[in-house]
């Protein structure tokens, strides 16, 4: 990320870039700021946008050929077309051959380091990871939102902040300007202020609807199911999340137990690693491996009934947050 920002202080840029990451926020922030140091606010003449996985690669290519229409630099975004993972030969030649003129900017969310395509962006341009963030990273980021509109949190009301968001930057973003709005006429956000405005996310509702499981709090998971219930979530989609979330844990627990290190899991099950070692390891400790072994049983029988038309879904889902709950 660094090299991004130092090209556009200079004004040296290369060829092409590629942005790639869980990190959905980032990928876009840099976009945008590349774009702005590239052309001229509002030409739309010379950035063109494409997007998705239907692109038409001729449309691409015709494009980048294309001069410059009264300005210095044509510029072309590619967003999630897949080229990165599937490849696709016709770019990697246009790659190898841009126009003096022409300037690139992938920004994908998956990609494969061994295709042709990621290769040929290392060897005329750049590629930077857009990775979801650490707690310390996030919360002095945080703190920068506020220091701009002149506000505080306080340190409980800034570590609630980041339990009910996530680590997703774009939902910690709105969030934030919701805290902000609400406290307009005032300087400090408290946790008073934080519990009462921010949403909890469906993630942490399913990690908390679990952890009630753990402890045998029949009545709190069921709660929280009703709630995401109340909030049109499909119990389909709830059963997937919690069937993840004991997949989660089981690996973790394996994991934990063969004595890898926190890093190492983290790589391996892609946990970000602020949340495995706050939630994922404190919860996985409170089941044993049978127990995770049989919840992500139960999941799958839960799933048969309502696929085999035997039960309704939501009474599925319901009838298994009760049987893993039960003293």
């Amino acid at each position: 990320m660094k090299r991004i920002v130092e090209d556009i202080k200079s004004g040296r840029f290369s060829k092409v870039y590629l942005l790639y990451g869980e990190e959905a926020y980032l990928r876009r922030q840099y976009c945008e700021n590349l774009r702005k140091a590239l052309v001229s606010e509002g030409d739309t003449m010379n950035y063109s946008v494409y997007a998705g996985k239907d692109i038409h690669v001729n449309e691409v290519i015709d494009c980048a050929g294309t001069m410059p229409f009264f300005a210095e630099r044509r510029v072309i975004l590619i967003e999630n077309s897949g080229w990165l993972k599937n490849g696709n030969d016709q770019i990697v030649a246009l790659i190898k051959n841009l126009p003096e003129t022409t300037y690139i900017i992938f920004a994908e969310e998956e990609i494969d380091k061994r295709s042709k395509l990621y290769k040929a962006i290392i060897a005329n341009g750049y590629a930077a990871l857009c990775e979801m963030q650490d707690e310390a990273t996030l919360k002095k980021w945080v703190l920068g939102l506020l220091k701009k509109e002149k506000k505080q949190i306080t340190a409980d009301a800034l570590d609630l902040l980041l339990d009910k968001t996530g680590t997703n930057m774009e939902n910690i973003r709105r969030e934030v300007e919701k805290l902000i709005c609400y406290k307009y006429y005032e300087e400090g956000i408290t946790e008073a202020d934080v519990e009462a405005l921010c949403v909890v996310q469906i993630q942490n509702q399913i990690f908390d609807m679990v952890e009630a499981v753990a402890q045998k709090e029949q009545k709190r998971a069921l709660e929280l199911y009703y709630n995401l219930l109340a909030l049109k979530e499909a119990p389909m989609k709830i059963l997937a999340l919690i069937a993840r979330q004991f997949h989660m844990l089981l690996q973790v627990k394996e994991m934990k137990g063969m004595g890898y290190q926190e890093s190492d899991i983290a790589k391996k099950t892609g946990l970000n690693p602020y949340y495995l070692k706050k939630k994922y390891i404190p919860q996985a400790t409170r089941f044993q491996l049978l127990q995770l072994a049989d919840a992500l049983t139960t999941c799958v029988e839960a799933e048969e009934r309502v696929k085999t038309g035997r039960m309704l879904d939501k009474l599925s889902v319901e009838l298994l947050i009760i049987g893993l709950s039960t003293q």
